[in-house]
Order: C-alpha cells, then sequence, then structure tokens
C-alpha cells in the first residue's frame, strides 16, 4: 500500500514523541519481557492502573523463570485488581515456553514470537519495535481512531474490512529506522490528542495531513452488544475453620480462583440479608445478594473453609475481595 506523504507522518510523529512523549517505566527499559509485561497488563485495563502494580510485579517476577517457576495460584494472586485473568495465565504460559523451548532466553524472531502462547499480530509488533527497534506495525484502538480520522476512513474499524485496512496503513507508515519512537508516538496520540471524546486538533503534530472533515464523528463501529443484568445469590459463612470459599473451575472467566459461594435464591430466602453488591464485568451488570449462612451450613463439592490467616495469599477476583474483607472487619 502507498500512502502520500508517509514518510513525512512518519517522521512528524517521531519528532512530536522526542519533545512530548510520556514518560512511563516500560518506556525505559528494551528488555523483551518488561515489554511483554507491559503489554499484557494494558490490554483492556487503563494506564493509572497499570502503573501502580507494574513495577512491584516485576520485583516479583523480574525474568520468565521465576513466573514459570510460580504456582497458578500465586500468579493469579500476583494479579488481582488487574481483571482478565486469563492474561496471566497466558503471561504464565509464555514464560514456561520460554524456558523449556528456549533456555529461558526470550526469543528476537518473529517466528518464535508468534509461537509463544497468546501472542498475537499487537504484541509481536508491540515487541518487535519496542525491545528490538524493528519496523513492525501495530494496530490498537489508539491507532485505529488515529487512522480512521487520519484518512477519513468510514468502514467500521472493529469489522473484518476494518480490521485489514488498519494493519495494512500501519505497515505502510511504520517508521523504517525509528519504529520504537513512532509506534510509541502513535499510541501516544491518540492517548492524549487525537481522543475518543474531543480530539485537539490544533496541537496534533499530523494535522496538515488529516483528512478528517467531522473528527469527532470518527472512528466508525460495528453495533454494540447489549449490557445483560445478572444477578447471583451468595453466602458468607465464617466459622472456626475459616471462611467457606469455592475454588472455581471448568474454564470459567476466573478459574482456579475462589469466590464466596453461591446458592439458588430460593435457598437464600430464609438467610439474614447483609448486603448488595453491583459491579461490571465486560458486557454484564452484575448484581450479588449476600446472605449469612445459618452455622451449620455444609461445605458443598468444590467448596472448602480458607483459614483466615491464608486469605491474603489466596486468589480471588476484586469484588469478592472487597466484600470479604468489609464482613471480616465489620
Amino acid at each position: 500500500m502507498s500512502i502520500p506523504h508517509a514518510q513525512d507522518i512518519a517522521q512528524a510523529l517521531v519528532d512530536w514523541f522526542c519533545i512530548h512523549g510520556r514518560d512511563y517505566p516500560w518506556r525505559r527499559t528494551t528488555d523483551p519481557w518488561a515489554i511483554l509485561v507491559s503489554e499484557i497488563m494494558l490490554q483492556q485495563t487503563t494506564i493509572p492502573t497499570v502503573l501502580g502494580r507494574y513495577e512491584r510485579w516485576m520485583q516479583q517476577f523480574p525474568t520468565p523463570a521465576t513466573l514459570a517457576a510460580a504456582t497458578e495460584e500465586t500468579a493469579l494472586r500476583s494479579w488481582e485488581g488487574l481483571g482478565y485473568y486469563r492474561r496471566v495465565r497466558a503471561l504464565q504460559a509464555a514464560a514456561r515456553a520460554i524456558c523449556q523451548q528456549h533456555n529461558g532466553q526470550f526469543p528476537t524472531e518473529e517466528t518464535a514470537l508468534r509461537a509463544l502462547p497468546g501472542i498475537g499480530d499487537y504484541t509481536v509488533g508491540a515487541l518487535l519495535s519496542f525491545a528490538y527497534n524493528r519496523p513492525a506495525p501495530l494496530v490498537d484502538a489508539n491507532v485505529s481512531r488515529v487512522f480512521a480520522r487520519l484518512f477519513n476512513d468510514p468502514t467500521p474499524v472493529d469489522s473484518p474490512a476494518g480490521r485489514k485496512q488498519q494493519w495494512q496503513l500501519a505497515a505502510a507508515l511504520v517508521h523504517p529506522t525509528h519504529p520504537r519512537a513512532y509506534n510509541s508516538a502513535l499510541m501516544e496520540l491518540g492517548q492524549t490528542i487525537c481522543t475518543s471524546n474531543t480530539p485537539d486538533c490544533p496541537r496534533c503534530p499530523i494535522r496538515s495531513w488529516c483528512r478528517a472533515t467531522d473528527p469527532a464523528s470518527l472512528p466508525v463501529r460495528l453495533p454494540r452488544k447489549e449490557i445483560t443484568s445478572i444477578e447471583h445469590h451468595d453466602i458468607f459463612h465464617l466459622t472456626t475453620d475459616g471462611l467457606l470459599l469455592e475454588k472455581q473451575s471448568g474454564g470459567k472467566r476466573h478459574e482456579g480462583m475462589y469466590r464466596l459461594p453461591r446458592r439458588p435464591a430460593e435457598d437464600c430466602q430464609a438467610y439474614p440479608h447483609l448486603a448488595d453488591q453491583k459491579y461490571s464485568i465486560t458486557r454484564f451488570k452484575v448484581t450479588r445478594h449476600l446472605y449469612q449462612a445459618p452455622p451449620d451450613t455444609p461445605a458443598q463439592p468444590g467448596e472448602e473453609f480458607i483459614p483466615l490467616h491464608q486469605l491474603p495469599a489466596t486468589p480471588m477476583a476484586s469484588p469478592d475481595r472487597k466484600i470479604i474483607t468489609r464482613f471480616l472487619h465489620s
């Protein structure tokens, strides 16, 4: 794909980033492991949330070998608060593959990178450009928004045709000698100037080449899936043996993590109601109804009493941690 002024656009972005690029810990390193960790953390998680966790996490798992040697339970607990726990499972699988297949040395070739578990087109582009400074395309939500406006393109960016076109543009525009700075600039532009709300066009370093006539109307996306409301009924059962929790299994989103036991609504009608908790998970809005279980409530299959001193190290999703902490200290 040939793009008029491609070199001028790429160079303008690099020049702008050298002056205005923000300082993040993952931009201070070319260690591919540190960059992989940051990219996995930043998937579907805000930068402020990751900033509060990244450096501590890297101190705990500074190399692939350290994560590969950890138990899944330890890995899940370390990820608590970041959500989307399949990411840390994929990261641990990649760490183990690096240790088993590459003697603990992070691979440098694209084919080997693509063979790692959980590594897709975007992550390959990030590793090649940010760790090895090789000209590789990458596309995320920020990049697709910039491209849609730059080329005044009404093609839905989340459609197959839109995705294909975005990657073609990314490959055609990437700076040949400064891909690390260029890709960082492209993402930064979408984060700070070409934002999803009101783009700050007068400050844009590539405004001279932008074709958008109504930038706020772009990018176009396919209709979103409707938000589904769900309710469940959980019990709080604390004894001298500890707190009754259920270990999730069977391919659930939080497989391997613990949660408050769930019961049918009709079983909870006679129990004292403790609280309602509302939270969101992707396209679900969840309402948890929490009840005080009777003293003689037995554990069901998959449930166990966790001693209180073990709870801090027990992996669980943030909503469970919050409400458990609330009632343990009430």
